[in-house]
């Protein structure tokens, strides 16, 4: 149950209680609970055993992971209102500011924080409301407020005199002469026979084309009455149809799903990019929802969501529930009561990674699609959890099925199908026959050397671009970096502008006309003149998503460029906009970074570009290769994927690099065996399991000496295994240096043994005065 506790004086906040017991704690008296929130509970049984799991494999908190998973709405905390005391005469004592606070109050009864700081038009105000409590003049008071605000609908009904037949025609008469009234009244009649519904008080008005104050009139004399429904913010329509039939390597693919789940609870599916994956997860929910279970669908891009809705919405209707962040907190919270209550509209729930710690009761099947991602690890704040790990615990729980589906499967899956511990079903035919596209390397090393580019354009991309604009098809470029450029150099002295609060250059963006941080948000406007020097010739190197949409209206001035970056889908229906856009063939050029690699279908895209695939190769990453492998062949399944093959053109410095040639040819299982032996060799997984300590603080002196002391003490239990301590690439984010350790640790390693000598170095570490302002992170599986 979830209950508000006191915390420090007066402070409320909520908590959760996950078990009563008569031992009372010996450290302290514990106080009572303040009261109990909700009369069902708002956790299950089996969400709190999922959550512990968490908390102790991620080597978290619990109450880190309760945060993390309860929309914000369920987590009430007090809120401080200020109160005048009534019994304060001296008001030749109070300063200005605090006079402005109390002649406040005489006209109101209590006021916010936040509303007195703009009252003073200041942010610190709490010095002064320390000084009118001394001198008595104020009381404070702590309440709890609710968050959630259910979603009432307005509908309009005839009282009850009136709602008898013989009643209708006296009303009618008594209103012949107010002719609006009578109107009114004719058009609900209208709309009752027509919708047999509940009528809206909104829809009537609109229908009858009456103002407000003529319905406002007929409530007055009785004859209708107002009441109001809660309803959900986000519903879908109950249109069903039926689900395309299979072809037969997709019949022989979902056989073999259903043959492997009865001996093992994990499968993946791997099938090349276009070989309809998706209509195989359809068939297997449709089985699951007949039978009147849950069915969880992850996703790993927001982006994603946006086109998978329409497509399974016309095989599932109104079954559908989404959920993941740019979802409202209302929102969310609707989504959350609907499958605590199991209803009909959250038989299939559609979501990123945060969808694994909703209250299931009855789920059956969890599918994970493009499994590969690495956008389903958490990495800040704790619980630094992966969505895939953890939802094959979640499934184990309710004892259910977890299908992975991949065009390029993560080397850890496949590492466990040759264990034995995964099923796996290969699809190796696109729908329809369409063969892959023809992926060709273009050497921009000899391109630059020739004088042959244009702008960061190939002659090669740009004669195949203008050949699909030529034919009426669409265009997609990749280029995984946004803004207009990376940095801005001054061309005398080579001075780069440099965030105060990180180490790294500023991020150019031409469109805002300001340098921008990417990692803290700090910006400001584009200098005119260099800043150390004066001089006024500021060159800019690198490139990145603005700057080709920029090029490409220059080239292609008679057509429409789009852009798809974090940039330009910040609102909460961003992707939705361009994604409808692109799909109505009202852009004919897209460029976007990684989120246009992930999984999303464009019937008429035939071409796609890579405009740089040597920035991912040489990542210092161990994955980098594999990345790599992943984004380029995922982004190339963009093309040709209805009936024409599509073309793929990937300029390169280096067309000879292994990686690019292992994509050209699809050739997984090559890049497979290759990176297992290297993994094998230098001991990283899935041969070795990674842990990675962050320490951070803003005194670069005290982190250093913390990780150095935190080293030793690790080296003298775990020998060779430990790795640093290192500066990351990035050593300083937010004004907090950062210095990282790595703990490899080979399988005969025990991990839960490994665990509990690290916690018990973490609170020797943290017992230690000098060090325990240091910020201290613990990232178990951290790649």
């Amino acid at each position: 149950m979830r209950v508000a506790v006191p915390f420090g004086k007066s402070k409320i906040c909520t908590a959760l209680v996950s078990k009563i017991h008569k031992n009372a704690p010996e450290a302290y008296e514990a106080k009572d609970i303040h009261q109990i929130l909700d009369d069902i509970p708002l956790v299950t049984e089996k969400q709190l055993e999922h959550w512990s799991w968490i908390a102790n494999y991620y080597m978290c908190s619990l109450g880190e992971v309760m945060r993390s998973a309860l929309p914000s709405a369920f987590l009430l905390e007090s809120e401080t209102l200020v109160l005048r005391n009534e019994k304060f005469i001296d008001e030749k004592s109070l300063s200005d500011d605090e006079f402005l606070i109390v002649e406040a109050l005489q006209h109101q009864s209590s006021l916010k924080i936040d509303k007195i700081g703009s009252i003073l038009d200041r942010k610190r105000v709490l010095p002064i409301l320390h000084q009118l409590l001394n001198k008595g003049a104020i009381q404070l008071h702590e309440e709890l407020y609710e968050k959630y605000r259910p979603k009432l609908v307005k509908y309009v009904r005839l009282t009850e005199p009136y709602s008898r037949k013989e009643k209708l025609n006296d009303l009618l008469s008594s209103l012949s002469r107010s002719k609006k009234q009578r109107e009114l009244v004719l058009s609900y009649f209208s709309l009752q026979a027509s919708t047999k519904k509940p009528i809206k008080a909104k829809l009537l008005k609109e229908e009858s084309g009456i103002s407000d104050a003529v319905l406002k009139a007929l409530i007055v004399k009785g004859v209708f009455e107002i009441y109001h429904l809660q309803v959900d913010r986000v519903s879908f329509e109950n249109n069903k149809n039926k689900i395309n039939q299979l072809n037969d390597y997709q019949n022989i693919a979902y056989t073999n799903i259903n043959n492997l789940f009865k001996n093992k609870n994990v499968v993946l599916l791997h099938g090349i990019t276009s070989s309809g994956k998706t209509e195989i997860y359809a068939k297997l929910i449709e089985e699951v929802l007949e039978k009147g279970k849950q069915v969880l669908y992850l996703l790993p891009e927001i982006a994603l969501t946006t086109q998978l809705i329409n497509r399974l919405q016309t095989y599932f209707g109104n079954q559908i529930s989404v959920f993941h962040s740019k979802y409202s907190l209302n929102e969310r919270v609707e989504v959350w009561q609907n499958v605590l209550k199991t209803n009909e509209k959250a038989q299939l729930i559609l979501g990123a990674r945060s969808a694994v710690f909703l209250p299931f009761d009855n789920l059956d099947l969890i599918i994970i699609d493009e499994e590969h991602e690495t956008s389903y690890k958490q990495f800040d704040p704790a619980p630094r959890y992966h969505a895939r790990d953890a939802a094959i615990v979640l499934a184990n729980i309710h004892q259910a099925r977890v299908l992975l589906g991949s065009a390029t499967p993560s080397i850890e899956s496949y590492f466990n199908v040759h264990e034995k511990k995964y099923g796996l079903v290969e699809l190796n035919r696109r729908f329809g026959n369409v063969l892959l596209p023809e992926i060709e390397l273009v050497d921009i090393k000899e391109a630059h050397r020739k004088k042959r580019m244009t702008g960061h354009f190939s002659e090669r991309l740009l004669l195949l671009i203008q050949e699909a604009l030529k034919e009426k098809e669409q265009v997609i470029l990749f280029q995984n970096r946004r803004g207009f450029s990376p940095i801005v150099e001054c061309s005398t002295c080579g001075v780069a502008p440099q965030c105060p609060n990180c180490d790294v250059s500023l991020t150019f963006h031409k469109f805002r006309s300001e340098l921008r941080c990417h990692y803290c948000g700090y910006n400001r406007a584009m200098p005119q003149t260099c800043v150390a020097c004066g001089n006024a010739s500021l060159d800019t190197k690198g490139f990145g998503t603005e700057q080709i949409e920029l090029e490409l209206k220059d080239l292609f001035p008679d057509h429409s460029i789009g852009r798809m970056d974090l940039d330009t889908t910040r609102g909460k229906y961003g992707y939705e906009k361009i994604i409808t856009a692109f799909q109505e063939q009202e852009i004919d050029i897209l460029v976007g970074t990684q989120m246009l690699s992930k999984g999303l279908d464009f019937a008429n895209v035939t071409l796609v570009g890579v405009l740089n695939a040597d920035n991912m190769l040489n990542f210092p990453d161990f994955r980098a290769h594999e990345k790599s492998f992943h984004m380029l062949t995922q982004v190339s399944g963009r093309a040709g994927r209805d009936k024409k093959r599509g073309k793929v053109a990937i300029q390169t410095f280096n067309p000879y690099h292994q990686i690019l040639q292992q994509v050209t040819t699809n050739d997984y299982k090559i890049m497979l065996k290759e990176q297992l032996d290297e993994r094998y060799q230098y001991k990283y997984p899935p041969y070795n399991r990674l842990i990675k300590i962050t320490l951070k603080h803003k005194d670069y002196i005290k982190v250093d000496a913390a990780s150095k002391w935190l080293a030793t003490s690790l080296h003298n239990s775990f020998g060779e295994s430990i790795l640093g301590p290192s500066s990351p690439a990035i050593s300083r984010i937010r004004n907090q240096h950062i210095k990282t350790i790595l703990i490899k640790l080979s399988k005969d390693h025990s991990l839960k043994n490994s665990k509990v000598i690290i916690q018990k170095i973490k609170n020797s570490f943290q017992s230690i005065v000098d060090f325990r302002p240091v910020r201290f992170n613990i990232d178990v599986d951290c790649y």
